[in-house]
């Protein structure tokens, strides 16, 4: 997910054991090369593979916020481990918040949100001072 036109996840490690049965949809994700598509498509984000024997597998997602996500695939399909990295791709890492009250204001803002999109800096505004 793009916040501001930046895209926040950093870094996408995922961890796997060489032997463990729980592992195995892992390598397989791996060796067919979907890992590489992945990286293709998404050049900001740094892809690691770190081997662990002897652990269960998960994916672990950085942010440039500085929080992380893990997410645990022991024992599942291939559909959703492109599920949770294409999940873990599109969040922004915050943490959720809830929101306990609303905010009410008696004058509401009519500007609307700034985007790097305005291009308002090189324009120029006549205004016109009527004396009465």
């Amino acid at each position: 997910m793009a916040t501001r036109g930046v895209k926040q996840l950093q870094t996408l490690r995922i961890a796997y054991c060489n032997y463990g049965g729980s592992s195995e949809s892992v390598r397989e994700f791996i060796s067919s090369g979907k890992i590489v598509e992945f990286a293709r498509q998404n050049s900001s984000v740094h892809v690691v593979g770190e081997l662990r024997n002897g652990k269960h597998p998960y994916i672990k997602a950085e942010y440039l916020t500085g929080f992380d996500k893990q997410v645990c695939v022991k024992n599942v399909s291939l559909k959703r481990i492109l599920e949770v990295i294409h999940m873990l791709n599109n969040s922004s890492g915050r943490k959720i918040k809830r929101i306990e009250e609303s905010t009410q204001t008696d004058k509401p803002s009519i500007q609307g949100v700034w985007t790097p999109m305005l291009d308002i800096a090189q324009k120029e505004f006549k205004i016109e001072i009527i004396n009465s």
